[in-house]
């Protein structure tokens, strides 16, 4: 017996639009995201107020001296002669200095722990890196005054004697063992040991990170370990990479107590980087703050705006490098 089947009648147009799904959260999770929301913000409030703090109370310095601030080499205050054109130069030649030693061996020990440490080993790495991320500026400092700078002493003189046709590397009066004591080089190398624990952790993350499918992916068309790492680890964490070297070198840029402890304070450009005499930004402030007063802060201050401006816009770059790679995408999600 046969059975006639009526196809059933088509559904109205408007229910295949698609439900709205709405959550109504509980008062907890209001007063919840209402903190979490201040707190975001705040960081927001936090640096503006700073910066207008800096700004108002620099505007004596900029008025006085004008753009003159960023180009003389002299701190007293006889006919506003002050500027920061000895210092911003040197603030900037040790950070290049610290991130040229920083920046390859953070990698390199971020690829070792993430891609070929063993399981015990690469815990006890992360350890003693986070370690020393953890230890005080100034113990950096006493360690490179009281250790450090007197073993280098013959390398600084080694460097000078035989590269001296690099001009960086040239000494401009006759060498002795106190030519090279406090140079912006000292300086620069006790500060990449406090950036590479920076760059190492974050860039770590970034590495293990990388999708598996693709590592396995390499490994089945025969790749090597360091074939993978090569085609699919460091592209993967490119952008990742980079922002983590500019927070290195944010940090090498703003390090006060350690750079004063070891360079030989002089307001004079010294480009001769094994030679003594240098100063940053951060070392002149804290050095100059104790006998500073009146218009003598304002110039502080305003040397402080121009560090808080390189510092802010370095580490905006960089979260903007993160965000934007393949790496920071996947954080993000």
């Amino acid at each position: 017996m046969a059975v006639a089947l009526t196809p059933a009648r088509p559904a109205p147009a408007e229910d295949d639009a698609p439900r709205l799904i709405v959550s109504r959260g509980s008062r907890g999770d209001a007063v919840f995201r209402g903190i979490l929301r201040a707190a975001g913000l705040s960081s927001f409030v936090i640096t503006a107020l700073i910066l207008g703090f800096l700004i108002i109370r620099s505007s004596w310095a900029f008025r006085a001296d004008g753009l003159s601030f960023f180009t003389k080499q002299d701190w007293v205050f006889v006919n506003n002669e002050f500027g920061i054109g000895g210092v911003l130069p040197g603030t900037l030649i040790i950070g290049l200095i610290a991130s040229l030693i920083a920046i390859p061996i953070a990698l390199a020990t971020a690829i070792f722990i993430s891609e070929y440490a063993p399981g015990r080993i690469r815990r006890i790495l992360i350890a003693v890196i986070d370690l020393m991320a953890a230890i005080p500026s100034i113990i950096y400092g006493v360690w490179g005054r009281f250790f450090l700078m007197p073993r280098v002493i013959g390398t600084m003189a080694w460097i000078s004697r035989h590269i001296s046709w690099f001009p960086p590397f040239r000494t401009t009066i006759q060498a002795t063992s106190s030519t090279y004591v406090g140079s912006p080089m000292i300086a620069g190398m006790v500060v990449s040991l406090m950036a590479i624990p920076i760059i190492t952790s974050l860039s770590r993350e970034v590495f293990s990170q990388a999708p598996q499918g693709e590592r396995e992916a390499a490994y089945a068309l025969g790749s090597t370990r360091w074939g993978m790492v090569r085609t699919v680890v460091l592209p993967f964490g490119r952008g990742g990479t980079i922002g983590a070297c500019m927070l290195g070198i944010g940090r090498a840029l703003g390090e006060t107590i350690a750079v004063l402890l070891i360079i030989n304070a002089s307001f004079q450009l010294n480009w001769h980087v094994t030679q003594s005499g240098g100063y940053s930004v951060a070392s002149m402030i804290a050095g100059q703050w104790q006998y500073a007063s009146g218009n003598q802060l304002s110039a502080l201050m305003a040397a402080g705006l121009v560090l808080f401006t390189i510092t802010l816009i370095v580490n905006s770059l960089a979260s903007i490098i993160i965000n934007r790679s393949r790496s920071g995408a996947a954080t993000a999600d």
